[in-house]
């Protein structure tokens, strides 16, 4: 079992930036790797993703305004997301592959006010 809690969501300005951070209960390193997620009314898409040999990948919408990083113990992933649109409100989920298999953090909301 992999425990994650997300924090940093909520209101901003379009333009404006947040953090946030997933607390994960085991490293990035003894796993595949972790990422965040996000869902707006329909399926849920991959934001961005770091792999325990630090390999990243970003979904097209926000590459160049978001930005994935760890933690040197490996135990905390954030997201840094800066020049925040209106179509980036929506609930953002950690992620976490552990042995082919995926664990979720509770979700934390970001609105976007345009």
């Amino acid at each position: 079992q992999v425990q994650l809690v997300e924090s940093g969501g909520g209101l901003v300005q379009a333009g404006g930036s947040l953090r946030l951070s997933c607390a994960s209960s085991k490293s990035i390193f003894s796993m595949e790797h972790m990422g965040w997620y996000r869902q707006a009314p329909g399926r849920r898409e991959l934001v961005a993703r770091i792999t325990s040999r630090g390999s990243i990948d970003y979904d097209d919408s926000v590459k160049g305004r978001f930005t994935i990083s760890r933690d040197g113990a490996g135990v905390t992933v954030s997201l840094q997301m800066n020049t925040l649109k209106s179509d980036d409100t929506a609930v953002y989920y950690c992620n976490a592959r552990n042995r082919g298999r995926d664990f979720w953090g509770q979700g934390t909301q970001v609105t976007v006010s345009s």
